[in-house]
């Protein structure tokens, strides 16, 4: 298990940028380092089902997007700094949402929520018209 920590949401106006980042929180005796997993993020809007957005490798070599932001977002990852980050561009009042990012150990990348075990508690990213 790995204890994550979501920061760096906001208020954007449409057009705006915003940098999301996941640290791995705790003392390395009591979680793993971050590096051991792949890393996904995913949203959750006000009365809708939690969406996939991105997931990264282990180390970083391999992405996967979801369909409605591929062109505009970016996730990337410093395990080093046991931070992975979710780069946003071209914000639209559609991606509101609070966003999550989460971690598994399953060996692949995947967008499948339930195949994450670790989850932060999520940052709100808010995008006005």
């Amino acid at each position: 298990q790995v204890r994550l920590v979501e920061s760096g949401g906001g208020l954007v106006e449409a057009g705006g940028s915003l940098r999301l980042s996941c640290v791995a929180s705790g003392a390395p005796l009591s979680g793993a380092p971050l590096s051991r997993y792949y890393i996904g993020w995913f949203r959750q809007a006000p009365g809708k089902e939690r969406e996939f957005v991105a997931a990264i490798s282990t180390g970083g070599s391999s992405t996967v997007y979801g369909e409605s932001v591929k062109t505009r977002f970016i996730i990337s990852r410093e395990n080093a700094k046991n931070t992975a980050y979710l780069q946003m561009n071209g914000l639209k009042p559609e991606d509101t949402a609070v966003y999550y990012c989460a971690a598994s150990d399953l060996g692949w990348i995947t967008e499948v929520t339930t195949n994450y075990h670790s989850w932060g508690q999520g940052t709100q990213v808010t995008v006005s018209s």
